[in-house]
């Protein structure tokens, strides 16, 4: 009997002792936290060290790992290669700052977890975490229907979703064989240059010019040679200095004979 008072009494100071060591231990992390690594996935993945590099200089791969943990909605990130990155513009991440080597990087973020079926559903533009005066830069995705085909589109160019690396909740990442370039940072597609007139058709402006009246280029004017017998004052003195040259020729003749007759009589 007295075993069984003395059990009475002690499960009130049991369950308190049980409550106090419930507060007292730290609550588990969720286990996607523990386990998921942005870093990591791209090492594993063998053809992303301009990436890691560049995540490491921005310390944006920092900032990405912090959000992780607290994040409810996820993340998706798209990866460029290393390939994707040398065929680039010569120049082109070392003509960039500090500050938009991080939103570079921060373009290929989207703030929310995206599986390809979900990338089906999506409205455009997806925000990224990228942003400028402007505001939030933005991607436009497109889906090929029955297919897990997907395009990013920055404005710039499309780029196809190559290798799921992760697919694991809060973090999808999806390697990329382009970079992808903001229209903000590098303006939009331009158009091919308009060809050079064909020299032909050059010619055919310069005559249009001549029988307008227009003044003759000049090496034009240097390629032209008056013509014989044209009219003006250099064809006037040029026509006096020739008859003058035949009078005297002709005098000198008559000369020569009146001389010669002379000789004759005397003899």
């Amino acid at each position: 009997m007295a075993s069984h008072t003395t059990l009475i009494l002690l499960l009130p100071l049991l369950a308190a002792a049980a409550v106090a060591a419930a507060d007292v231990a730290p609550a588990p992390a969720p286990p996607a936290a523990q386990t998921i690594n942005l870093t990591g996935i791209l090492e594993k993945g063998g053809q992303y060290n301009t990436l890691l590099r560049l995540l490491n200089a921005t310390r944006v791969g920092e900032q990405l790992g912090s959000q992780l943990k607290t994040t409810y909605d996820g993340l998706t990130f798209f990866a460029p290669t290393d390939a994707a990155f040398a065929a680039l513009r010569p120049g082109t991440l070392n003509g960039l700052s500090d500050q938009e080597q991080v939103q570079l990087v921060l373009y290929h973020v989207l703030p929310r977890y995206y599986t390809l079926a979900t990338f089906q559903t999506a409205s455009n533009p997806l925000r990224t975490q990228a942003t400028g005066p402007a505001g939030v830069y933005t991607v436009n995705v497109t889906t090929t229907t029955g297919q897990s085909l997907v395009n990013v589109s920055t404005g710039v160019a499309a780029v196809p979703l190559g290798t799921t690396l992760s697919a694991d909740f809060p973090l999808a990442v999806y390697s990329v064989d382009g970079v992808l370039l903001p229209e903000q940072m590098f303006g939009k597609a331009k158009a091919p240059a308009p060809a050079a007139a064909p020299a032909s058709a050059a010619g055919k402006g310069a005559n249009k010019e001549h029988k307008k009246g227009g003044a003759m280029p000049k090496n034009e004017v240097a390629a032209t040679a008056p013509t014989a017998g044209a009219g003006g004052e250099d064809s006037d003195d040029s026509a006096t200095t020739n008859a003058a040259a035949v009078a005297g020729a002709a005098g000198v003749v008559w000369t020569a004979a009146l001389v010669g007759i002379a000789n004759l009589v005397i003899a």
